[in-house]
């Protein structure tokens, strides 16, 4: 008998990301928030909160709150325009997840992102940072793209894909997709009756890709083939993703039960396929020599501090690729350095909790994380 994979669950989730667009945020009559809508989504995510679950939002909805208040009726607007609306709309969408949540005694954060801010290794981590610090204080992250600011065309599906980028960036369990749509279907069942609904992708195939149509009509500027773009983002980053029906009341909740939906399964192997690119891809711009005590810890698993590091050469920047040598010059590792050269010259063979001291700003306690460490073939066959 074949066995089939279990489905994820939100249930089982430790941060996780949800991605909402325009049409389930903005009433298309009022061209306001559906502040009730948003109280149960707020509702939603405090109990997965109270689950001990972290949670993520990226929500559009600015332009689309701000057209009718400044008079842009058309359906088609100039960049320019696109842009005045979302300075005028961001503010609304901000204060009405704001509102929504501090009914449960939660504290909204915002975060105008675009995807260079996430595919450039320092404004990478630079954001990285703030959202993890975000998280570990309790707050609840509203990420939208920074279209105030855009020197091209604001692109169709812009936020599904940040939404994976996000996912990414943040190391999440799992990326939420609330759609008009409750998954997955081998075909448009707007216009085939005979469409078939997906409960679980298990890989991104062709075949699959394939079933992407175009975005549907109204403020909604996203679709099933952005969608699609976003899972094979997310997946191969070891992200499970949902797309589920989000225009009911307790979206969420309604997955947690078991909803309709569509899961798409990570990639087995999308961690170490990161890992084999920090390993091997790159040449690198420096080199730190570490202790004993450093390599043990290593090999343990574990971060690479800067008490136990004793020597740091070359010019690399924060986000950069290193090397990590033991005393004899054996190549332990490669890592993406936390700290630029100069900082790392300082606060070498220092305690973590002098880092601050020292520089004045603190980027993070380790020199390199355990997730941006990959050990040489050689280290791994020493003892701990």
């Amino acid at each position: 008998m074949t066995a089939f994979p279990t489905l994820p669950s939100l249930k089982n989730g430790q941060r996780i990301v949800v991605k909402i667009g325009s049409a389930l945020v903005v009433d298309p009559q009022s061209a306001s928030p559906r502040q009730a809508w948003l109280e149960s989504v707020a509702a939603d995510i405090a109990r997965l909160r109270g689950d001990g679950v972290q949670v993520i939002v990226v929500s559009s909805g600015a332009i689309a709150l701000a057209r009718h208040q400044l008079g842009l009726t058309r359906r088609v607007l100039r960049l320019d325009e696109k842009q005045a609306a979302a300075s005028v709309g961001q503010i609304r969408l901000a204060q009405a997840w704001a509102n929504a949540l501090s009914r449960h005694d939660l504290n909204a954060a915002q975060l105008l992102l675009t995807p260079d801010d996430t595919e450039h290794r320092r404004r990478y981590l630079n954001a990285r940072a703030s959202l993890n610090t975000l998280l570990t204080l309790g707050c609840v992250p509203i990420i939208n793209e920074n279209d105030a600011i855009a020197t091209t065309e604001i692109r169709f599906g812009d936020n599904d894909r940040l939404a994976a980028r996000v996912a990414e960036m943040t190391n999440s369990d799992q990326l939420v997709l609330l759609s008009d749509i409750d998954g997955l279907y081998t075909a448009d069942p707007r216009v085939n009756p005979a469409a078939r609904h997906l409960p679980l992708v298990e890989s991104l195939t062709d075949e699959i890709e394939a079933m992407g149509g175009a975005p549907p009509p109204g403020y909604s500027s996203g679709g099933m083939r952005t969608k699609l773009m976003a899972a094979r983002i997310a997946t191969q980053a070891g992200c499970a993703m949902v797309i589920a029906q989000g225009k009911p009341l307790h979206p969420l909740r309604a997955l947690m039960d078991g909803g309709r939906c569509t899961w798409f399964l990570p990639s087995p192997d999308a961690r170490s396929a990161r890992k084999k690119w920090i390993g091997g891809s790159l040449t690198p711009a420096g080199n730190l020599v570490i202790d004993d005590g450093a390599v043990r810890a290593l090999l343990s698993g574990s971060s690479l501090l800067p008490a136990g590091v004793h020597a740091v050469s070359g010019e690399f920047d924060r986000g950069d690729l290193v090397s990590v040598t033991d005393m004899s010059g054996q190549r332990i590792a490669h890592g993406l350095a936390s700290y630029s050269l100069a900082d790392a010259l300082r606060i070498a063979g220092r305690q973590s909790d002098e880092i601050e001291a020292i520089l004045g700003w603190h980027g993070g306690d380790e020199l390199i994380h355990r997730d941006d460490l990959v050990l040489n073939d050689r280290a791994c066959t020493q003892p701990a």
